[in-house]
């Protein structure tokens, strides 16, 4: 018998395919609003929009459901993208100063984003990038056959599309010196291109516009302006077209044959001078139908003194004067508009603005210019995010009382079609609805529709307005007075500040079935909120807790307690606080659950934890968990009085402990002496047939913050005897110690006259004293207990009450099964002896098998420090998979962990965006969309390169290949482009503004470096071409 004993058990190849039928993990979507975004496209044809990152991303957004997300090689700054009209075609411009050329393709009847190619125009040998080649501005013609480059050099170049070859055209700074008069020569170099438009009606003639003010039509001469361009924008007719400048003005040009030199503009205005302004960064001018005046649209040009540090952007149109005031930096902006040459009018519907923080949509047909709210690019983080809670299968009921509320919000909003709609998203609707919570730091929490592939809001819950703070708490965006000048209006929602840090959102708790929310924060309020279809007028019940018990020798020296608001208050439809529980001290929240149907709550804080029956307004328990020495649980979460002294010593102290310590370790008496002693004995059987194992040395006792209450949960199940089941409750600490209560709970007809009581029923204290993450009860199936309401209202089948209970505790160092009511050890596993690593997250999933519907497992999924994920087989504890999921040094992305019950996952990849993941095989949310493009056959094409589907953060070690054409090839064959070096972004020296900044500090070797690179590239430039003459079509007059 014994040369059994120690055989292991090889793969079962039954259980390895059913392992594969249940899980796969998937990293599938970002949701959210991509981090630092620095450029912006649409295609107007296509009705898509693109948006580059500083990270070297791109996406492409459509209908909801459509997007597709490329990612560059190369880590640096997207400063331009185009889009070629109708063909599905991107171009991106890196701040390393190359081309890449992208196309959406198809596989797997899908449409994803794919590299083809890239390019970099030559500088002077030896050297990578000169400034004088350093492209400023890119125009793709119209025909989609030429690219021209404008350079910082002021020099000209182009390209054929789509091969990316360099054509011997180029245009170059002295041949247009030469050609224009003396009076508009403003010195030896005429600047940087800072803008190339195509003639709308001529597309053979170009304009081009020099930093200097100088303006040249290609063929026609126009004007040299005194102030600094900034940018051009056509007129429809191609009659006249506008410029704006450094100075915050424009300008009106005609452009006539009779008169090639124009010396003054028709118009010439700065809107909010007269005294100095900001530049005018962008301007477009709008044609309407309706024979009303031009709408004219531009960001910048806000008076210097006053309001020069306002974000702006303006809409003139007669006597019509908006100016839209956002809280964060304005990147790029476009108009939705007529693109039918035929017809006269622009006629823009809408307004696309994005901006550092977030997407704003205007509507420019409706009377006053109102908001479209996004289905999608929701800036998660208009407060910083704070905590997240994750509901599966959302009742109908429920979902349709929240849309209702979140409706009812926003009044300032249209609803307009969202106009960003080509592609066709070929998900399949959502089999159930699911809804995401976020608390943030401002004390609000917002209902995500996370159901499908787009993140959408659906409503927002503020617990400010229950207390008194030192800020109004106004949501209205319209607050500027008639008289007011210049007329702004807030727009957006991103306000990262906070009024008060003690508002924060630390846990949420939601009952689905019954409405009710419980929402806890920093400062030891908890808050019980019902969901009401109408407003409500009423005073908030008020109920203090006292978790230290009296003891003696501690003094809280965090911050206080946020004072309520004293009579009643007026509250909106949708959750409405009714009782606001604070904990004494008033430190931050650490764990809250809910059990509807007993009308109770358990909060738990750094100081102990709190039984609450918010039915009859009474506090049922109170329990102080606090050590003797648990001296930092009285300093708060924002207090900077920490003693480092203390902290040394304790160090120190741990370290002498660890040397002296010998095998046998004196066990602590407590009242689960009986769980020691069988904890013991496992380990014994353990150590004679594992593999080596780690040795986990034990905390000490007086650790800091050893009594912080890490996880609570409601269950009934066996805890007195075998044969009588009852309500408990359940509590897990930092220093590993788990708290049982067995709980008399009157019945539904007697809530009113009976109160609850709690009776300490257990006291187990975990050997190595390691932190307990989750505390889970299974049925006699080994199955998780339902959730209130499920059983009684036949949502889900009756736990098994025959066989016996078990409890699992899951510590950082190890998961260990507990049968019940005797609390003795069923069977464990060791995951920090094992892997080395320590638990973070933990939560049960139903994983649903592929091959068969009705086939399905519960797990134990675990995420570690290390951001891996293990999934356990419960209550068995054997380990059946494992997955890299996040990256160990993203610290904030794995605290920011949330499991959903069917098997996704969602984590912070950015403040604000999520990355959604799938464990199970059978329930993945991922983006299946569709793109019909009408694209000519490119006779060059090579072999795609194989894209990185949504991964824009580079979560993924996989990396396209893209084929690059080199300028100097006249062969037409392609060679790679070594990826360059570019600084990092967080680098002081990385690009992170595309503006070109002249104000630095030059040298006159840097001016003479200059001036040698202009001569040596365009000569560079000119030996490559073979011919220093231009075709006869190229002039200028």
């Amino acid at each position: 018998m014994m040369k059994f004993r120690f055989r292991r058990q090889g793969n079962d190849p039954q259980r390895e395919k059913i392992k594969q039928d249940l899980f796969a993990f998937n990293k599938t979507v970002e949701h959210g609003f991509p981090n630092q975004p620095s450029a912006l496209a649409y295609d107007p044809k296509l009705q898509l929009m693109a948006i580059g990152t500083k990270s070297g991303a791109i996406k492409v957004y459509g209908a909801p459901g459509m997007e597709c997300t490329g990612l560059h090689k190369e880590t640096a700054t997207v400063t331009q993208i185009h889009f070629f009209p109708g063909q599905g075609r991107i171009l991106s411009l890196l701040d390393d100063n190359t081309l890449h050329l992208w196309e959406i393709g198809q596989k797997e009847q899908c449409s994803h984003l794919e590299e083809v190619r890239s390019f970099m125009l030559p500088g002077r040998s030896g050297i990578e990038s000169t400034s004088a080649t350093r492209v400023t501005v890119l125009l793709p013609k119209l025909s989609c056959d030429l690219l021209a480059v404008g350079t910082e050099g002021g020099g000209v170049h182009f390209l054929e599309l789509p091969s990316f070859t360099l054509l011997d055209r180029s245009l170059f700074q002295d041949e247009i010196m030469q050609s224009v008069p003396e009076e508009y020569k403003c010195g030896k170099s005429l600047g940087p291109v800072e803008s190339l438009q195509e003639h709308p009606q001529h597309p053979d003639k170009i304009l081009i516009g020099y930093s200097r003010g100088l303006v040249v039509l290609w063929d026609f001469q126009s004007r040299h302006a005194d102030n600094q361009l900034e940018s051009l924008v056509w007129v429809r007719s191609g009659n006249s077209f506008v410029s704006s400048h450094s100075d915050g003005g424009y300008m009106v040009w005609p452009v006539s044959s009779s008169t090639p030199c124009t010396h003054e503009p028709v118009t010439s205005t700065i809107p909010y001078g007269p005294f100095p302004c900001k530049a005018v960064n962008k301007i477009l001018w709008r044609t309407t139908e309706s024979g009303r005046a031009p709408l004219m649209l531009f960001s910048g040009g806000m008076p210097r003194a006053s309001y020069g540090d306002r974000h702006c952007l303006t809409i003139l149109q007669d006597s019509q004067h908006v100016t839209l005031d956002f809280t964060s930096r304005v990147i790029d902006f476009f108009t939705i508009h007529c693109i039918d040459r035929d017809k006269e009018f622009d006629d823009p519907s809408a307004l696309v603005v994005l901006l550092e923080e977030e997407l704003v949509v205007i509507d420019l047909q409706t009377a006053g210019w109102p908001t479209i709210p996004a289905p999608y690019l929701a800036p998660l983080h208009s407060s910083a995010i704070t905590c997240s809670y994750h509901i599966s299968n959302v009742p109908t009921k429920l979902w349709d009382r929240v849309i209702s509320a979140g409706q009812r919000q926003c009044p300032l909003q249209t609803h307009t079609n969202w106009p960003i709609c080509g592609g066709k998203n070929l998900a399949p609707s959502p089999k159930q609805q699911e809804l995401l919570l976020t608390g943030h730091e401002d004390g609000t929490v917002r209902f995500w529709d996370a159901s499908g592939v787009s993140l959408r809001p659906l409503y927002k819950l503020s617990t400010a307005n229950i207390f008194q703070t030192d800020c109004d708490h106004n949501d209205s965006l319209t607050q500027a007075g008639e008289e007011d000048w210049p007329p702004f209006r807030k727009v957006g929602c991103f306000d990262p500040y906070s009024d008060d840090p003690r508002l924060g959102i630390q846990k949420i708790c939601l009952c689905k079935y019954s409405g009710k929310l419980v929402v806890a924060g920093t400062a030891g309020q908890v808050i019980v909120l019902y969901l009401c279809d109408e407003k409500s007028d009423h005073m908030i019940d008020v109920a203090t807790v006292d978790l230290l018990q009296d003891r003696e020798g501690f003094t809280w020296k965090g911050h206080d307690r946020l004072p309520p608001k004293s009579g009643s208050v007026l509250f909106a439809p949708g959750f409405q606080p009714v009782v606001l529980v604070q904990c004494i001290p008033p430190a931050a929240v650490t764990a809250v659950t809910l059990h509807a149907e007993w009308n109770l709550i358990a909060f738990g804080t750094s100081h102990g934890f709190g039984l609450f029956d918010y039915h009859r307004r009474s506090p049922v328990l109170a329990r102080c968990t606090l050590h003797p020495n648990d001296s930092l649980a009285m300093e708060g979460p924002l207090s900077r009085v920490k003693s480092l002294k203390k902290s040394l010593r304790q160090s120190f102290r741990r370290i002498r402990k660890s040397r002296v310590s010998g095998k046998k370790r004196v066990m602590v008496s407590s009242p689960s002496s009986k769980v020691q002693e069988a904890n013991a004995q496992l380990a014994e059987q353990d150590a004679e047939v594992t593999p080596v194992q780690r040795r986990i040395e034990p905390r000490s006792a007086d650790d800091s913050l050893s009594g912080v209450v890490r996880c609570l949960c409601f269950a009934d199940t066996f805890l007195r005897d075998g044969t009588h089941h009852g309500p408990t409750m359940w509590a897990g600490t930092n220093s590993g110690c788990v708290y049982a209560y067995a709980l008399d709970v009157p019945s539904q007809d007697k809530f009113s006259e009976h109160s609850v009581e709690a009776l300490l029923g257990k006291e187990i204290q975990l050997m190595h004293r390691a932190p307990v993450v989750s505390i889970a009860v299974l049925d006699g199936r080994g199955n998780p207990l339902p959730e209130p309401y499920e059983v009684s209202r036949d949502l889900a089948k009756a736990p098994d009450m025959q066989g016996s209970h078990s409890v699992l505790i899951a510590s950082e160092e190890q998961f260990k099964v507990f049968m019940l009511p005797k609390v003795s050890a069923k069977t464990k596993f060791k995951l920090t002896a094992h892997e080395g690593c320590r638990v973070r997250k933990v939560a049960l999933v139903n994983f649903s098998s592929v091959a068969s519907e009705d086939y399905s497992e519960n797990g134990l999924v675990c995420l570690t420090n290390l951001g891996d994920i293990h999934v356990f087989s419960i209550p068995a504890l054997r380990p059946q998979v494992r997955y890299d999921c996040i990256r160990k040094e993203d610290i904030s992305g794995i605290a920011s962990c949330v499991f959903t019950k069917t098997g996704q996952g969602f984590y912070l990849i950015s403040p604000s965006e999520y990355e959604r993941f799938s464990l199970s095989a059978r329930v993945i949310t991922k983006p299946l969309c569709q793109v019909d493009v009408d694209r000519p056959h490119d006779p060059s094409e090579l072999s795609f390169c194989t894209a990185v589907p949504h991964q824009a953060n580079g979560t993924h070690k996989t990396q396209p290949t893209g084929e690059s054409k080199s300028a100097g090839d006249a062969e037409g064959v392609f060679d790679e482009i070594s990826p360059l070096s570019s600084p990092a972004l967080d680098s002081p020296n990385s690009s992170a503004d595309i503006t070109l900044d002249t104000t630095g500090e030059l040298t006159v070797e840097d001016v003479k470096d200059f001036l040698v690179t202009v001569d040596e590239a365009e000569n560079n430039l000119r030996n490559m071409t073979g011919e220093d003459g231009r075709p006869p079509g190229i002039i200028i007059n």
